[in-house]
């Protein structure tokens, strides 16, 4: 530290014992600080160093979406593990680095409290079907639950197309082990709905703030 004059001893250090330059003559922080930056704050008069990552919260820093690229007819408790793309749509840009994608295993980029809001546009088939989309989460990056079910059914006895939403906050603490995928359950003549170039079957993630 810059001081005016010799170093203070043993007393308070006030305004009129630094040099200002200390603080203007540093370059200016362009962008929100990291959550390792460090601030130095006084605890009672006891001077100590503080992360950025505990004051407050930066606002949205991950924000993702994927679709099913086509249709998708499934049978019982299948995983789905392809025609999945991240939204290329004029317009949409991932904010932050995004999820990571493996043959249907969703991983999170960093720890957090992420929402999880999935639409499933399913055709449900004659004969009362009933169709089932689940959203599973792991915490041990092996045994998967289900975390949402979106379920539609058919009541006519015809083929009838439906739009249902399910959403899930999911407290990440491990990006390793916490991961999610989507499946398909008692699909019998009924399938997702798929477009590359819209969104029809689709989820988006959002990380609300820190874990």
């Amino acid at each position: 530290m810059s001081y005016i004059g010799s170093k203070p001893a043993n007393k308070p250090v006030v305004a009129s014992d630094l040099d200002p330059t200390v603080i203007t003559g540093q370059t200016a922080l362009a962008t929100s600080p990291a959550s390792t930056d460090e601030f130095l704050i006084s605890d009672a008069g006891v001077l100590k160093r503080l992360d950025a990552s505990l004051v407050g919260s930066p606002g949205i820093t991950e924000a993702d979406q994927f679709r099913l690229t086509a249709n998708q007819s499934a049978n019982t408790n299948a995983v789905v593990t392809s025609n999945l793309e991240r939204v290329d749509t004029d317009g949409f840009l991932k904010l932050g680095t995004g999820l990571t994608n493996s043959s249907g295993i969703f991983s999170f980029p960093s720890t957090g409290y992420y929402l999880i809001m999935c639409t499933a546009f399913i055709t449900a088939g004659s004969n009362h079907n009933d169709a089932h989309l689940n959203i599973q989460t792991t915490t041990d990056n092996s045994t998967y639950d289900n975390a949402v079910k979106i379920s539609a059914a058919d009541g006519s006895g015809g083929s009838t197309n439906y739009s249902v939403h399910g959403q899930f906050i999911f407290d990440v603490t491990n990006v390793s082990t916490h991961k999610f995928r989507l499946q398909t359950q008692s699909m019998s003549s009924s399938f997702l709905n798929g477009d590359t170039a819209k969104n029809e079957t689709h989820f988006t993630t959002i990380r609300l703030a820190s874990t």
